[in-house]
């Protein structure tokens, strides 16, 4: 059965919604072959590229082209997704060893012509044109340059290489440029899961990493349609009985040793902040974010039902996690992991699908070394017996013994997941259709303007995963706590609330017994102002400013920030940074900022004095240069600084700064550098100091400090 691409489907916002999703007929054999793998072995699960080979098929099996004819025929003309996982880097899984790839950290070429180059073209087919062709770029790769190079406490060889070498950025760029020009492919980017990047100083910087890559090799933001999160990985999707708001006798629930100060407790909570950060970080506001729920179910008998006991906050947190890992970084053939939600479109807000990417019963590796042609190393966080290193904070593995090579069936594994999925598995098949009681004890306080609701917990045969409440009968918010906020309403006015339980099959409880709350008469509003923006700091070009500074706090909540230039309100922002452009060259400007929040009150200012960089004038040799850093532990940080040439081509560049506190740098790569005390100074490399008119080119670095870590002024100066 074949289409044209006069025919093709239409392009949507979210592939999933409204289409079928294509059953792998490979790994449905082989699930079903397994005692009860019947109750699963037509779920949707994705199709790997993960090496040159497979694009034909190895070992007899099926190869790109083949899978695609299967989707067509299950397609039968309706709309239909085709899941594919894009993951054949040069030097892949840099930091570590179970799955590295078959291509050297240079063999870039390779990868375009005898990687994506023939993937590009067999999705390109007329014949598939029908279908909607769902990606996952390049699984871990990325992110890897975020935690694991320059410098950090978890930084790897192979993963120092792969930033200095620009493969990594430029692969992924060459990918999405070349696959997003395919008119039905829908390009999701893989953004690790919550327990690798949900700290400050990784979330961001991935962001930025990633936005990189997605702008490189002649690609554009367009080219990317969302992104997955949790890829063959184990992160709970929701975490039910505590929250990262929570303390335990004053202490918060962020310092307990499993959630160790990370902002988010479970993969729903940190892809939808992702999403939220990219879309102000440049991506477009229709992306969508998709979640591998393939085995993150943590069911069975050792599931908690409530949580932990308030002894501590480490026996709170720890005696009602749903994510039963030793640690968070740990990673391959988990013991005690469950299939998890079934693949879902649409199932909550901002979640494009539920999808099952990694197929369940598919090793993540191997427990001993086992010779192979397919470049995969012996990992030993694959080992049952391995206590740990840096990236998992030297916990035991949790492992499962006697595992293959990566990508091998592994029946001890799928059991496992059998055994403990959540949803549990019926009988035949069937999933849980038992609804959860209804919620009991409304009870609410009041101001002017926003109304606090709280309720006794539900319950239910498989577990609770969270509240839906109305106003009114019209739906206005969902959580996974027993607490609810309204705001915005106006004043002496009554309203009527009701909440429902739901599960992770979709059934919902009855309502609540309707609560009635009047709101109470103005005057009584917040009059409290934030707490003035820390650490203002600016870094100039000839013809522009740009500011950072540290969050501010209030009692209630910070809506955004006030700049002004001169005592002159000339923006405002949401985010901790703000770019003022069209300044003269050679010119002093001050710059105060100021937090708000919903009341109208206005913080004290934070002050700055920014000079503008002397002016390239036409024709003229010379050179701009911005400084970011890109990551930032606490006793050291990684910083990236591009250098722009101006309106004529130079040969050579030098960059200088002088620091305010006691950074030291450590190791710098693409170019020479020399320091003394504060005074820095980067003279380029051999090989990048010739710079096209305009054009620009880089050079990164590591270093340490202690204290605070304010962003210098630079200078750049060229000759040509």
């Amino acid at each position: 059965m074949s289409t044209t691409a006069a025919h093709a489907a239409t392009r949507v916002d979210n592939p999933f919604v409204g289409a079928g999703v294509y059953v792998n007929p490979e790994w449905s054999a082989k699930a079903a072959a397994e005692p009860g793998g019947s109750a699963v072995s037509n779920q949707p699960t994705a199709v790997w590229m993960d090496r040159i080979a497979a694009i034909n098929g190895v070992n007899g099996g099926m190869g790109l082209r083949a899978h695609l004819n299967a989707a067509v025929q299950q397609a039968a003309g309706k709309p239909y997704v085709f899941q594919v996982v894009i993951y054949d880097l040069p030097g892949r899984d840099c930091a570590a060893l179970a799955s590295n790839g078959e291509l050297g950290p240079t063999d870039l070429p390779r990868y375009k012509s005898e990687f994506i180059d023939p993937i590009a073209a067999i999705l390109a087919d007329p014949a598939y044109a029908n279908l909607r062709i769902v990606t996952t770029v390049e699984i871990d790769s990325l992110p890897n340059l975020v935690t694991n190079a320059g410098g950090t406490a978890t930084a790897t060889a192979n993963c120092d290489v792969m930033k200095a070498n620009g493969n990594y950025i430029n692969g992924v760029g060459y990918a999405l440029a070349k696959l997003g020009a395919i008119p039905n492919v829908y390009n999701y980017v893989d953004a690790g899961h919550h327990g690798w990047l949900g700290w400050d100083s990784n979330l961001q910087p991935a962001i930025d990493t990633i936005k990189q890559a997605a702008t490189a090799s002649g690609s554009t933001v367009n080219n990317v349609q969302g992104f997955i999160v949790n890829t063959a990985n184990y992160s709970a999707l929701h975490e039910t009985n505590f929250t990262v708001g929570d303390s335990v006798n004053g202490t918060s629930v962020r310092q307990s040793k499993w959630v160790d100060w990370n902002q988010y407790v479970d993969e729903a909570s940190y892809a939808k902040a992702w999403r939220t950060k990219a879309i102000a970080s440049g991506f477009n506001s229709n992306i969508g974010m998709l979640i591998d729920t393939s085995r993150n179910g943590w069911g069975g008998a050792n599931r908690p039902t409530g949580p932990g006991p308030k002894t501590s906050v480490d026996a709170y947190v720890d005696g009602g996690r749903i994510d039963r890992r030793f640690q968070t970084g740990n990673w391959c053939n988990q013991s005690g992991a469950g299939l998890g939600e079934r693949p879902k479109a649409a199932p909550e807000d901002g979640i494009a699908a539920y999808v099952w990417v990694k197929p369940p019963g598919e090793s993540d590796g191997a427990s001993q070394a086992i010779a192979n042609d397919e470049g995969k190393g012996f990992d030993r966080m694959c080992d049952p017996t391995y206590t740990g290193n840096p990236r998992n904070n030297n916990n035991m593995s949790g492992a499962l013994p006697n595992a293959p090579l990566a990508g091998a069936w592994f029946s001890a594994q799928f059991q496992e997941l059998l055994k403990n999925a959540y949803p549990a598995l019926g009988t035949g098949g069937t999933t849980d259709t038992t609804a959860p009681t209804a919620p009991t004890g409304l009870a609410a306080t009041a101001t002017s303007s926003s109304v606090a609701l709280t309720w006794t917990a539900s319950t239910d045969n498989v577990g609770v995963t969270g509240y839906d409440v109305y106003r009114g009968g019209t739906l206005i918010g969902s959580t996974n706590s027993t607490s609810f906020s309204d705001t915005g309403l106006t004043a002496s006015t009554a309203y009527s609330y009701t909440v429902k339980a739901k599960d992770a099959a979709g059934n919902v409880s009855a309502a609540s017994a309707a609560l009635s709350v009047t709101t109470s008469a103005g005057g009584t509003t917040d009059t409290t102002a934030p707490t003035a923006p820390t650490n203002l700091a600016a870094t100039t070009t000839s013809s522009s400013a740009s500011l950072t500074w540290g969050a501010s706090t209030d009692n209630v909540g910070v809506t955004g920030y006030n700049v002004y230039r001169g005592g002159t309100l000339i923006g405002s922002t949401t985010s901790t940074s703000y770019t003022d452009s069209g300044l003269s060259a050679s010119t002093a400007y001050s710059y105060t900022v100021k937090a708000k929040d919903a009341a109208g009150n206005l913080s004290a200012a934070a002050a700055v004095t920014a000079t503008t960089q002397a002016g390239t004038g036409t024709g003229s040799a010379g050179c701009t240069a911005t400084y970011k850093v890109s990551s930032d532990w606490g006793a050291g940080f990684n910083a990236d600084v591009t250098v722009t040439a101006g309106n004529t081509a130079i040969k050579s560049w030098k960059v200088t700064w002088t620091y305010a506190g006691n950074q030291q740098v450590t190791n710098l790569w693409n170019g020479t550098v020399s320091q003394s005390g504060q005074s820095v100074t980067v003279n380029n490399a051999g090989y990048n100091g010739a710079v096209a008119a305009n054009g620009t080119t880089s050079f990164g670095f590591g270093a340490s400090y202690s204290g605070s870590n304010a962003v210098p002024t630079l200078t750049c100066t060229a000759t040509s």
